[in-house]
């Protein structure tokens, strides 16, 4: 059974990753391409962190998170092998993004990401929501 403490700090992860999700959209729509990239990806890595606190675990690096996250849930077939992708993916965009220089951030490819992020978050939600209404 999950504590209450392990229960609220899955729901604040699921939040910010839909905070993320919604800006994500949101910068797509205004074509602020970076921005879009980034909170995509931070959707994404919200939801994986909201998953992992179940079971009490957390990394500060966010490979520590991603294997984690592949090693528990994808590589175990409770999430399809395409996450593993796309969350790659994300990873890769967000870094080029936010820390090189004249990085060109194409349309196409983050309108993609956005979708993939919305599926990921869509999912996680809703096996969170099992977990916890199963552990009651």
């Amino acid at each position: 059974m999950h504590s209450e403490s392990i229960k609220n700090l899955a729901k604040f992860r699921l939040e910010q990753a839909k905070e993320s999700l919604i800006s994500a959209e949101m910068d797509l729509q205004s074509e602020l391409l970076r921005s879009a990239a980034n909170r995509s990806y931070y959707c994404i890595f919200h939801s994986m962190r909201g998953v992992l606190a179940l079971e009490g675990y957390d990394s500060k690096k966010h490979s520590g998170i991603i294997s984690a996250f592949r090693q528990k849930y994808i590589k175990t077939g409770i999430f399809p092998t395409s996450f593993s992708v796309a969350i790659g993916n994300a990873f890769e965009v967000r870094n080029n993004s936010d820390y090189q220089d004249f990085y060109i951030v194409i349309k196409s490819d983050v309108t993609e990401q956005v979708k993939n992020a919305k599926i990921i978050f869509e999912a996680v939600a809703a096996y969170i929501d099992i977990q916890l209404e199963e552990n009651r």
